[in-house]
């Protein structure tokens, strides 16, 4: 395992004033517990704020950080696809870039990779775990969050608890079989019902989900931000719990 590359894909929007501390913290714990080679992908969507050129100018010497640019694409999903064609490594993770996920916990999901585990994901909702942005952010995203990883969990599988996460490492091959799909979050949904599907081992590690720590959310502030966002996410739920029955011949 020692010689095994990690690839860990940030996807970016403008995240200038971030981006370049997560990369640092990322290091500095992966260096402390993981020694393994780690490599940076950096999708960003062309952020107004340059965020792809603060990365570029920075690490200008480190070939460990690659950016790319993307001028005519946009969405969460299709980033970290970019990411993943990319990549290196024979494992692969990827997280926000605003610190609402703790750099120190990728250290925790990429040993259980190293346990025997294909799929290790950090959940707000099991035990341990918890959603703290309501404090500082929207309180209306926490509650829609919970309700949909709820939905979720009762239509598909209940023994799975955070199924809009986001927060995952996985290994290389994995995707040779599932592909990233959807446009933002609910990507994730469709994701963990695949690899579950296919037999792989998943496991959820707790971890507190804090508020932003620079710059402002893209996820929106109301309930027609939300619902336009989330009735893609109940759809897709719905889409594979019926899938699944017409596949057993129970529907």
């Amino acid at each position: 395992m020692e010689n095994i590359k990690i690839s860990v894909i940030l996807p970016t929007y403008n995240e200038r004033d971030n981006i370049i501390d997560l990369i640092n913290e990322i290091s500095l714990y992966l260096g402390r517990y993981i020694k393994k080679p780690t490599e940076f992908i950096v999708v960003d969507d062309d952020s107004d704020d340059e965020t792809w050129k603060v990365v570029q100018d920075y690490f200008a010497s480190e070939p460990a950080v690659m950016v790319v640019r993307r001028i005519d694409k946009r969405g969460l999903a299709s980033a970290i696809r970019a990411g993943i064609e990319l990549a290196k490594g024979d494992i692969i993770a990827w997280m926000d870039c605003d610190f609402s996920m703790p750099p120190y916990k990728l250290v925790e999901l990429l040993q259980k990779l190293h346990e025997g585990y294909d799929v290790a994901v950090g959940s707000r909702f099991v035990k341990g775990g918890k959603d703290m942005r309501g404090l500082t952010d929207s309180p209306l995203a926490v509650i829609l969050s919970r309700a949909i990883n709820r939905f979720a969990s009762f239509i598909l599988d209940r023994s799975f608890k955070d199924y809009t996460s986001g927060f995952a490492a996985a290994r290389r091959d994995i995707f040779n079989e599932i592909k990233i799909g959807g446009d933002h979050g609910e990507y994730f949904i469709e994701f963990i019902y695949n690899a579950h599907n296919r037999g792989y081992k998943i496991i959820e590690i707790p971890y507190y989900c804090f508020p932003r720590r620079k710059g402002s959310s893209k996820t929106g502030s109301n309930w027609t931000d939300y619902f336009k966002r989330g009735w893609k996410y109940i759809i897709l739920t719905l889409k594979l719990r019926f899938k699944t029955k017409d596949k057993d011949g129970k529907h």
